[in-house]
């Protein structure tokens, strides 16, 4: 067996074992500083003490830790290769974001079919680098890696791919990036860890979106002409730390009756907890993920809503109704918002997108809340102001 794939005994034990191995699989013991160490510390301890693995479930589990810490370690090196990769001022960047399954995924790849924008595709979130002509993505190793992690994900929970399709080539999610820093909300959706979710919620995600900032630099110092197309839900919960990375940003916030988008949210985080932990807790976690994300969400749209107001000319909303009803109506209106036309070329490339909703390629995700313990008015009461803020129960002709 790789010692890749063997975990350690205990795994807060394990923190010199694995830089080591890091080191040595990428050829280089910089680190970037360490500010990702008390993160990873904590979740390392975490690791020991809150999840119910299942030997599959901790390897699955090193595998990730690993994978993120060697991502932080690329990243780092291939900065130090390419001296003035920052040097390029990064314009105007446009970022989706909202309470996750809000429509962000699919707005963010319906833009991204206009070839004026640039994004992070799957496969340098995973390993960041100045990215490299198209047509000689299959001879990375690093890209090849991405699709077979994605691919095995998808084996192990077909269900997935219907809730949620990803690939190494399509643009994804900035905390995929914002991970490296080992101070993320990520962790706490992947296995039971609450010990780390009680350090996290307590502290500044400021280090991760610097780092991030110089991740996106880096990536399209060979497409400086380029806009960026950004998205992340996360980013609702931090605003001020994005428009301080990214001051002149155009922010696109999507919304969604909460007691939708939220059961949704945690019925996709459901699908991974088998592969990693005892089955027979699924029950008792569904209902506790579901209060959580509930907490969590109603949270950061009031704290979003406080950096809004700062800032009202760099946002624009989105109701994901409407954008269902009239897309290419609501592209419209992102368009005026962002300062660009639509010409003739990406309009037909639009319309088809949307003709062909590869969305529902892979099948229908259902869902119900009740199914988490919950009732729709429990989960819409923590997020009251915020309903009526965007009107959110009323039906939209």
């Amino acid at each position: 067996m790789h010692m890749l794939d063997t975990p350690p005994a205990r795994f807060a034990d394990a923190s010199d074992q694995l830089h080591e191995l890091v080191a040595r699989e990428v050829g280089s013991d910089d680190f970037g500083g360490q500010d990702y160490l008390p993160g990873l510390t904590v979740l390392l301890q975490s690791m020991d003490y809150d999840p119910h693995f299942t030997e599959a479930g901790r390897r699955r589990a090193w595998a990730d830790v690993v994978d993120v810490l060697k991502g932080r370690v690329q990243a780092v090196a291939s900065m130090k290769a390419h001296p003035g990769f920052d040097a390029a001022p990064l314009l105007s960047p446009v970022v989706i974001t909202g309470v996750p399954r809000t429509g962000t995924t699919a707005l963010h790849r319906l833009m991204a079919v206009d070839p004026r924008f640039q994004g992070l595709q799957s496969w340098l979130l995973d390993s960041p680098m100045p990215r490299p002509p198209i047509d000689t993505w299959e001879s990375y190793p690093e890209f090849r890696k991405t699709m077979a992690v994605i691919e095995a994900r998808y084996a192990a929970a077909p269900n997935r791919r219907a809730a949620h399709h990803m690939a190494a080539e399509e643009v994804h999610e900035c905390c995929i990036m914002l991970r490296h820093g080992f101070v993320s909300n990520l962790w706490s959706c992947c296995w039971s860890a609450p010990t780390y979710d009680a350090w996290w919620q307590c502290q500044s995600e400021a280090p991760a979106y610097a780092y991030y900032a110089n991740c996106v630099k880096l990536i399209g110092s060979t497409s400086p002409e380029k806009r960026w197309l950004l998205k992340n839900p996360g980013h609702i919960d931090n605003l001020d730390l994005l428009l301080a990375v990214f001051p002149d940003a155009r922010v696109i916030q999507t919304h969604r009756d909460p007691a939708k988008a939220v059961p949704s949210l945690v019925s996709l985080l459901m699908q991974m907890h088998p592969l990693l932990e005892d089955p027979a807790r699924a029950p008792q976690r569904g209902p506790i993920m579901l209060r959580r994300e509930v907490a969590k969400w109603a949270r950061a749209v009031e704290r979003c809503e406080s950096v809004r107001q700062r800032h009202p000319e760099q946002i624009l909303d989105i109701v994901h109704a409407d954008f269902h009803a009239r897309p290419m109506a609501v592209l419209e209106n992102i368009y005026r918002f962002i300062g660009m036309d639509i010409p003739d070329d990406t309009r037909a490339g639009f319309a088809q997108r949307i003709e062909e909703k590869p969305e529902l390629a892979y099948g229908v995700h259902r869902y119900r809340i009740e199914d988490f313990g919950m009732t729709a008015e429990e989960a819409r009461e923590p997020f009251a102001d915020y309903i009526r803020r965007h009107d959110l129960l009323e039906e939209r002709a």
